[in-house]
Parts: structure tokens; sequence; C-alpha cells
């Protein structure tokens, strides 16, 4: 990243809760200019509040990450009001629980909307800003975004299509002097899984032929949202050192479970060990 005695400014997606807020938060103590976005400016009370406790100051905008008029109107309010953009971090994003043949396939293409087509749309926006900075173009994906999960289908596809377009993305960008990196996280411990609005019972109960599998696979995930959950603010440290660091890797952790999760994948040449495993989880 190009010095400056300029402070530097970073857009960060989805920052009402969780990741979010807590990279917002870490970003603008590390001394960025530090423009927090979210879809719905009625929700940002938290955000606030965070900033409020730990002293430091944040430019809270509005942006919808599939509305390109809502990106574009952000991207361009940052550069009239601070001449640069040096950092994007894509964040926002949803949840979905379901399987394919419960699943409408409106249901995956809006799942798609939000987690693979709102990053391009943002990433787009920002990319001429970040070149004139030699800037950084930050994701976060997901541990399944690596490893396809049973009834999170809808999910890792849109998580999948993140990480090959930045991998593949990620050297060409470096010939331009802007950085690619992708962020994946575990089980965290915020907002997200609640944001789906899953009413476990009902979902078991419509799963038809499907109801055994999808119970067993929900204790499966209760239990690892229960028991080895890391904070945001542990999984934002991830993102300030995709932000900060002088090289970052492309492909950044965020625990040493999401290491051995992922490293499972990227080491299994015939699948079989990744299936065995997930296989496990629904009976």
């Amino acid at each position: 990243m190009s010095s400056t005695s300029t402070p530097r400014t970073v857009l960060i997606t989805g920052t009402s809760s969780g990741i979010g807020l807590a990279a917002a938060v870490a970003a603008a103590r590390a001394g960025w200019n530090t423009v927090a976005t979210l879809r719905d400016p009625s929700r940002a009370d938290a955000l606030r509040k965070a900033a409020a406790e730990a002293g430091v100051e944040l430019d809270i905008r509005q942006l919808d990450v599939v509305d390109e008029a809502s990106v574009a109107a952000a991207v361009d309010g940052v550069i009239a009001d601070y001449g640069r953009l040096d950092a994007v971090v894509n964040n926002a994003g949803a949840g979905h629980v379901g399987t394919l043949e419960n699943d409408s396939v409106a249901d995956v293409r809006e799942v798609m909307e939000v987690n693979f087509f709102g990053v391009l749309n943002v990433s787009k926006a920002a990319l001429p800003h970040l070149r004139a900075t030699g800037g950084r173009l930050i994701t976060v994906t997901s541990v399944g975004g690596v490893v396809g999960q049973p009834f999170n289908e809808a999910y890792c596809a849109a998580k999948f299509a993140v990480e090959g377009y930045m991998e593949s993305l990620a050297p060409v960008a470096r010939t331009v002097g802007v950085s690619v990196s992708v962020i994946e996280p575990g089980a965290v411990a915020t907002e997200f899984v609640t944001n789906i609005g899953l009413d476990i019972e009902a979902e078991i109960a419509a799963a038809g032929p499907y109801a055994d599998a999808m119970r067993s696979y929900i204790d499966v995930v209760v239990g690892q949202f229960m028991d080895g959950a890391q904070t945001p603010a542990g999984a934002a440290e991830a993102v300030m050192e995709a932000l900060t660091a002088d090289s970052p890797a492309f492909r950044i952790q965020t625990t040493d479970w999401a290491r051995t999760f992922t490293g499972a994948k990227l080491a299994d040449l015939d699948g079989s060990a990744v299936l065995a495993m997930t296989g496990a989880w629904v009976g």
C-alpha cells in the first residue's frame, strides 16, 4: 500500500453487528478513516454504542450491496469527502439453511445475490480507486467457502463462488498494485445465525424425508456455536491483519480450528475425507 501522511480510508460493509462492527471499531482505533456501512441505518445503534465505548469516530453511511445505485453513491461519496479509498472490506452477507429438494431456485438466487453479486458490486465500484492508492480488497467469506456443508448448499455455493472469483482476480489485481485477500472464519458468536430467522423445529417439520438428517446437522452446528465460537473481535483481528500487514496472505483463517477444518479440504485430493467428515454430521 502506498505510503502517505494522509489518514487512510477504508469502507466496510455489513457493520450493524458481528465481524463488521468489530472490524469497523478496530480500524478506527488503528487510525483509519472508517466508513462503516449498512443496509438499514436504523440498525446502527449497536455500532454507535461500540464506537462510543471504544472512544473512536465512525462515518456511518447507508449501502445496500445488492443495489448498484446505492453502492455507487456510497463509493462516490467516500471519494468526494475523503479524496481517496485505500481499502474495502466486503463483510455484508446473509445465511441460509435448506436443501435442494425443499428450496426454490428463487431462494438460491437470493442467497447468491447477497453473498456473491453483492461482493462483486462493491468490489467493481471500488477497484478504480484502490488502483489509485495501491489499496486492498478484503472479503470475509467463511470456512463454508472451502468445505461444502450439509443443508448449506446455497450459502456454500455463494461463498465458493466468492473464493473462486477472488482467487482468480488476485494475480490480475496485483499487476495494478491492488492486494486481494479472503478471510475465513469458522463459528463466530454473532447475530448471524439469529438473523437467518431459523425456526429450528419448523424447519425440521418441513424437511420431510430429510428431517432426521437436519436434526442431526443442527445438533452439530449448535454445538459448534455454543462451545467453540470465537468472538467477533477475534475474527476482526484477521481482517486487521489483511488490512495492515506488509504482504498479507490471500487466504487467512481466523482460528486454529478454521485452519484445521479448511486444511482437511485443501489436502483431500479425491474428496473422500471431507465427505466422510460432513456425512457424519447428518447421521
